[in-house]
């Protein structure tokens, strides 16, 4: 059993560097696939001939039906112990369906018949996402058996941010100044055949990494109390909720900034931000590869807070920041021409550009990762309560109402565009810039993200996990199965 003795007397299940950084591998092969199906909206209707408000509805219904999904697989996890241990077969069995789903939803849906196309694509998309859900749910429950050290727990956040920024800044650069030059310009099969091969390959083996990494801390003695088991049902789910204040207040906090985060992100957002208001989508990918160096830099001063003052801290600092930028980011873009921003001819409004772009994505993306050792904190705090070890159902209590709310991002997206003319297909590269949709653009780039980061800010007012606290937390725990092994051997 890997542990360290602290100066209060009791210990610390912690982790080995190399483990923290494969396990994180986890969340990143799942990203990959949320990366790749964000340009489904363009398959959808370019290629399968679905409309734009269909398209939107269903990615929406999904996103709900998501959240759905989460209570059901947290309560398998809390339920499953088998040798192969309570994660590692779950995270193996959600990569294989998203590899299968994302693989037949491409390659099918656009050679059905007509009346065909929609069910199959829902059907498919929904068995998609009960793979998404097993992975990411054994990302944020395994975070109470790989390490519960304060000073371990934010290394999660450093491998999380520099592999997501590697991630949607490489995947960014490689689909706008690779895949949509190789393949005519435009979003056709070829390019989505393409970048799908890719995320299947890569997501395999960050999977098989997380799942070696994991391979020792999968045992029932790292579960919890590990000596006391506890009857749950999946009735209990409201009265944990109910119960629970400091879950309650950060899946507001995470919910609304994964919201902000999707809309940012977002493949159509992008396209209208850069490929329309500035004239240049090849910029997208340009911009983001400027930003790596200075977003990872940022990462580990988000780290490093919490490692000294704890997570709570750190979010807290990293969202006023975000928050303050996308504000001048708004305000510097009604004031310039956007056409003025170039790499190939650097400019006042080019530097400032990237110094509030850089600020926000990367301040404000910081709290996404911030957010899953904190659920871990959430577990322990549970447990330390009640004496309940349920980590599967802590986690998906937080992905269900997270999701909800994030779900509205596609939606919104949909509806936004649709209000101003887009009904059969969505803003493409090079249209032109007209009033009404440079108001979208914004509102949907900064509007919205900003009024997401301030909503986090008030919840966060209101959680009480502080590193105070959860020094406390640890203490009681490490007490009470020190207790458990006295009268085991009595």
């Amino acid at each position: 059993m890997s542990t360290k003795t602290m100066d209060s007397g009791h210990e610390y299940n912690t982790a080995k560097l190399w483990q923290i950084g494969f396990f994180t591998l986890n969340n990143t092969a799942t990203n990959l696939y949320m990366f790749a199906i964000g340009f489904v909206s363009y398959y959808a209707t370019g290629i399968a001939g679905l409309t734009v408000v269909v398209v939107s509805a269903i990615l929406t219904s999904m996103r709900v039906f998501d959240g759905v999904t989460d209570p059901i697989v947290g309560y398998v996890i809390d339920k499953t112990e088998s040798k192969f241990g309570k994660f590692r077969p779950l995270m193996i069995l959600g990569n294989v369906i998203l590899a299968a789903t994302i693989l037949l939803m491409y390659n099918v849906t656009h050679i059905l018949p007509t009346n065909l196309q929609f069910i199959f694509f829902i059907l498919i998309y929904a068995i998609y996402i009960i793979g998404y859900t097993f992975q990411t749910a054994s990302t944020k429950a395994a975070q109470t058996v790989l390490t519960n050290h304060p000073k371990q727990r934010p290394l999660f956040t450093i491998f999380d941010g520099i592999y997501n920024t590697v991630l949607f800044v490489g995947g960014q650069i490689f689909v706008a100044s690779y895949l949509v030059e190789k393949h005519g310009g435009e979003f056709n099969m070829g390019l989505f055949t393409e970048l799908n091969s890719y995320a299947v390959i890569i997501s395999g083996i960050f999977t098989l990494l997380a799942v070696m990494a994991i391979w020792k801390k999968d045992r029932k003695e790292f579960y919890g109390l590990a000596n006391k088991t506890v009857n749950t049902r999946f009735r209990d789910y409201w009265p944990i909720l109910k119960s629970n204040k400091p879950m309650q207040m950060l899946v507001i906090a995470a919910s609304t900034d994964k919201l902000a985060f999707s809309l940012v992100r977002h493949p159509v957002v992008l396209v209208m931000l850069f490929g329309i208001l500035m004239g240049d989508y090849a910029l997208s990918g340009t911009i983001s590869l400027i930003t790596v160096g200075p977003i990872i830099i940022i990462t580990f001063i988000g780290v490093a807070v919490a490692r000294k003052l704890g997570l709570k801290k750190s979010l807290v600092l990293s969202t006023w920041i975000g928050l303050f930028s996308f504000i001048a980011l708004a305000v510097f873009l009604l004031v310039i021409d956007p056409t003025t921003i170039s790499i190939q001819s650097i400019g006042i409004t080019t530097v400032i550009f990237i110094i509030l772009y850089t600020l926000g994505m990367g301040f404000g993306g910081l709290p996404s990762s911030l957010v899953i050792p904190m659920i871990a904190d959430i577990s322990d705090y549970e447990t330390h309560k009640t004496g309940r070890y349920i980590p599967g159902m802590l986690g998906t209590i937080f992905s269900f109402v997270d999701k909800l709310i994030s779900s509205l991002a596609p939606a919104i997206v949909g509806v936004a565009v649709a209000m101003i003319g887009y009904g059969d297909e969505f803003p493409q590269i090079g249209d032109a810039l007209t009033t009404p949709l440079l108001v979208v653009t914004l509102i949907l780039a900064f509007g919205i993200p900003i009024l997401g980061l301030i909503i986090s800010l008030i919840a966060m007012k209101f959680y009480k996990l502080d590193s105070k606290k959860m020094e406390e937390i640890q203490k009681d725990i490490a007490e009470i199965k020190a207790r458990a092994k006295e009268e085991a051997v009595i």
